[in-house]
């Protein structure tokens, strides 16, 4: 899902990006109409991995791809890119820009952590507990993500750098500027860890380390 999000944003009619981990984007590689089938596919594929016809309960089938679909849909992640092109060259309040990250980034990271337990036996309160944790997280990579493209070359983003500067585009930096915007991100990292803490997890570890490289990453 991510990755076909990402060939349909990089396209003329919504990013119009040239370059993604260092590559010629697909739509610039192999054309449009190949680019939107690409994602199409993928979209689709998602769905096949989460179904296969052993080996996995029916239940538990019908359980991951709600999640899924959800956070990808009107509500999650294409809800989010709506509001996202809907808001180019127009100021947004902090909270508006949180509803939109929300959805748009923040909705996919949440539901991975949540497919995960999902996948097991799981309290309610670990389960609320788990759904803070990913949405602190994703508010917390998007957060970076503003903040890098203002401060990392294409070279280390491996995209372009300052696209959404350029196409004046509300980031966290552009509404809070730079300093508020990394230390809102550390306040959402200790966001994760707090509800990581009240989980009761035997072992919350990975998902501490994995909060702490996402604030921490340069790419």
């Amino acid at each position: 899902i991510h990755a076909y999000s990402l060939v349909h944003d990089d396209m003329p009619c919504m990013d119009n990006d040239v370059l993604r981990r260092g590559k010629p984007t697909v739509h610039v590689k192999f054309g449009e109409a190949q680019a939107m089938l690409a994602g199409d596919a993928m979209q689709a594929l998602a769905f096949e991995v989460l179904t296969p016809e052993h080996g996995v309960p029916a239940a538990l089938q019908a359980r991951l791809c709600s999640l899924l679909a959800r956070s990808a849909g009107h509500a999650g992640m294409a809800g989010g890119q709506a509001i996202d092109l809907a808001s180019v060259g127009q100021p947004l309040a902090e909270q508006q820009l949180r509803d939109m990250h929300r959805r748009k980034t923040g909705a996919l990271l949440q539901a991975s952590v949540l497919m995960g337990a999902a996948c097991g036996p799981v309290s309610p309160a670990a389960w609320n507990a788990l759904a803070a944790y990913g949405d602190a997280l994703g508010l917390a990579f998007q957060v970076v993500d503003d903040i890098l493209d203002v401060t990392a070359p294409s070279e280390t983003l491996g995209k372009t750098a300052g696209k959404d500067l350029d196409n004046n585009k509300p980031t966290y930096v552009s509404v809070l500027g730079l300093e508020r915007a990394r230390a809102h991100a550390l306040e959402l990292c200790a966001q994760a860890h707090a509800a990581l803490a009240r989980s009761g997890l035997a072992d919350s570890s990975a998902l501490a380390l994995l909060a702490d490289k996402v604030v921490q990453r340069d790419n």
